[in-house]
């Protein structure tokens, strides 16, 4: 039974949707905003969140971490060069969805994600 299972599988197995949410952290940390379905950004939107709250400490356990995680060099070094100062003092809270217009293909809602 699924009884206190909270995760969004969203339709796919544990190694699709992680290599699914690695590259959707990987596009969102280089470019800053990405556009994606809405139930996609709701999912990826604690994963960023902890990835953002990690990088804030500038250790070398937490590099490697985060690099374990992302596997991308440069996005671990713009998480923790550029984003660390940006939220060094805020508590939470580092990205905001905005909901887009419905894809024409197959009215998937769509949202951008970005950070705040």
């Amino acid at each position: 039974m699924r009884h206190i299972k909270r995760i969004k599988t969203l339709s796919r197995k544990t190694g699709p949707r992680k290599a699914l949410f690695q590259g959707l952290a990987i596009s969102l940390i280089s470019r800053g905003k990405i556009q994606t379905t809405l139930a996609k950004a709701k999912a990826l939107r604690p994963k960023i969140e902890r990835l953002v709250t990690e990088g804030r400490s500038k250790t070398l356990s937490t590099r490697r971490h985060l690099l374990e995680i992302l596997n991308n060099e440069k996005a671990v070094n713009k998480l923790i060069a550029e984003l660390e100062p940006k939220y060094a003092g805020r508590p939470g809270g580092y990205t905001r969805i905005i909901k887009m217009k419905e894809r024409r293909g197959d009215c998937a809602k769509m949202a951008m994600i970005e950070f705040v």
